[in-house]
């Protein structure tokens, strides 16, 4: 047997002094500033949340840098990378940075920041105030070469030369961190690096003979 059908609830009668139309209209405002008070309170919360606006910089400005030891003024505009003000803005300028590809994949750039292996073509030279800046010509000198470069020179680890500066910068962060670097921690520190000439395995010959030389061995 079915259920009886039941009687809908009888909703309580508004009182004599309030239409129906009255009464919704209340309830709409009372929707409505329920939602205008949300939106403010998340308004609130995203402004205080939000980062702090930074400051718009135009034209030419004057960075202070610390090249290879050495504290340097650079005027430059705030897009120039750090490639181009070591090869061009820099005076006298350091060319052994090499422009290669321009866009952080051969590895041709490499320089040291704060002794960490990076593409100079992909950083703003205006990031990096504040940190110590090392480029090839900061390991050694013609007269006084570093391991590393003396040992690219005896193994005659470069061909073209141009993916030679960013290959000595690698090696030498992944000796400066371990003298002792097996070939795969030098192949793997080398990964980010490319040679055309397909030099590698003297490359990793000169690595492993500096690696010795660093050691105190020959």
């Amino acid at each position: 047997m079915a259920d009886a059908p039941k009687e809908p609830e009888k909703r309580a009668p508004l009182p004599d002094n309030v239409s129906r139309r009255v009464f919704l209209k209340g309830a709409g405002g009372l929707a409505a500033g329920g939602a205008l008070g949300s939106q403010a309170v998340a308004s609130q919360k995203a402004s205080a949340e939000a980062p702090a606006k930074t400051r718009t910089v135009s034209g030419r400005i004057e960075i202070p840098l610390s090249i290879n030891g050495e504290k340097r003024k650079v005027s430059v505009e705030p897009r120039t990378t750090l490639l181009s003000l070591l090869r061009v803005h820099l005076q006298p300028p350091l060319t052994g940075t090499k422009l290669v590809c321009d866009r952080g994949a051969c590895g041709a750039c490499t320089v040291h920041l704060d002794g960490e292996p990076a593409y100079s073509c992909s950083l703003l030279a205006i990031d990096c105030v504040g940190r110590e800046i090392t480029t090839v010509e900061g390991l050694g000198a013609p007269d006084a070469l570093s391991p590393v470069q003396q040992a690219f020179c005896e193994k005659d680890a470069l061909m073209c030369g141009f993916c030679t500066p960013g290959f000595v910068m690698s090696v030498s962060a992944c000796l400066e961190k371990n003298p002792a670097a097996d070939d795969d921690e030098v192949r793997a520190a080398c990964s980010g690096n490319l040679c055309r000439c397909g030099t590698y395995p003297p490359i990793f010959a000169a690595a492993q003979a500096a690696g010795r030389k660093l050691q105190g061995g020959r």
